[in-house]
């Protein structure tokens, strides 16, 4: 069992994922030795875990070969399968086709 803290509490030393990442660190495999709970109204609470600063290991640089496949996925993400067009902004998973072409009536057969 993971310790739990409430919101704003965690001890020194730890931080979140968000937190390693603004410092240029990442968890670098290390399990989550605890939790923070924030309490809302109307759900159940936001919790964060919580990783050993200590442990935590430099983000790795992005290679040319790294930014050429993140480019590549992101093209990918773009291209309308139905009018076959890159449209300038990532396509919704939940149309599954760009805008105008989710907007444009459908011909039955």
């Amino acid at each position: 069992m993971i310790p739990v803290y409430p919101w704003r509490l965690a001890p020194e030393g730890l931080a979140t994922f968000r937190q390693l990442c603004a410092m240029g660190l990442r968890p670098a495999g290390q399990p989550v030795v605890a939790q923070l709970e924030r309490p809302r109204r109307k759900h159940g609470p936001l919790i964060a875990f919580l990783y050993r600063i200590d442990l935590a290991r430099p983000v790795r640089p992005m290679t040319p070969a790294r930014w050429a496949a993140l480019a590549k996925a992101n093209a990918a993400r773009r291209l309308c399968p139905v009018c076959g067009r890159d449209v300038g902004y990532r396509i919704p998973t939940s149309l599954g086709m760009c805008v105008p072409c989710a907007d444009a009536p459908q011909l039955v057969a």
